[in-house]
């Protein structure tokens, strides 16, 4: 089943990609592992998989002791500041960085254990009060402070659309998205690297394919996967 699921949804990513005038590479797949079993991670992995993502640390740490560094680890749940020491040890890049305060604590113990933590900054494209991330006409202030942290390097941003069956709605907030982050690259020090694009991690499971055809580089998705 596994198996299957992950064929069709990477043909998907890839029709889907070079049906918006993009490359099937362009997009990176993050297999969010939360429900799966070490021995379904292990599956996905061997099936191609270099992605995985996480939502809760204290599960992730775990999986981590088990599994070690067998592909690149994802925080991609809301971070509270008394989990960053255990979430800095771990992952790769987190995808939920929506205030300064939160930012400073990450920079503070990723120089701890000399390391530049790669994040991405959580916006609130939708607007709905339930959901985390920043007030877009707030974004340019809190990067221009973020990017002021010594071990810090923001690679770009994320967004959750409404949990909604219109996909109008949805595809509003992933334009939104894309529409701020053309405005705010310019404020990043990691676009000007040499052969680093922008991340643009938007989509999960219900609502992939409207991602990617506004523009995201990354997507997030696990029931498609294991269920």
């Amino acid at each position: 089943m596994i198996e299957d699921n992950l064929r069709r949804l990477k043909q998907q990513i890839s029709d889907i990609a070079a049906g918006s005038g993009r490359r099937p590479e362009d997009v990176v797949l993050v297999c969010v592992t939360k429900e799966a079993s070490l021995g379904q991670i292990k599956q996905v992995i061997a099936l191609g998989v270099s992605d995985i993502g996480e939502n809760r640390a204290q599960d992730a740490a775990e999986k981590y002791t088990a599994l070690g560094r067998i592909a690149r680890w994802h925080f991609i749940g809301h971070l509270q500041t008394n989990k960053v020491k255990k979430v800095i040890e771990i992952f790769d890049l987190i995808h939920s960085v929506d205030s300064f305060h939160l930012a400073e604590a990450i920079s503070k113990e990723a120089a701890r254990i000399n390391k530049i933590q790669d994040i991405l900054i959580q916006i609130n494209a939708s607007g709905e009060q339930s959901k985390f991330g920043v007030d877009p006409h707030e974004t340019i202030a809190l990067l221009r402070k973020i990017i002021s942290l010594n071990n810090i390097r923001v690679l770009g941003f994320m967004t959750i659309a409404p949990l909604t069956g219109d996909s109008e709605s949805i595809r509003y907030c992933f334009r939104k998205l894309k529409e701020l982050s053309e405005e705010l690259k310019v404020f990043l020090p990691s676009a000007k690297d040499e052969g680093r694009k922008m991340i643009l991690s938007m989509g999960m499971s219900n609502d992939y394919q409207i991602a990617i055809e506004e523009g995201a580089t990354m997507v997030r998705i696990g029931s498609a996967i294991f269920k």
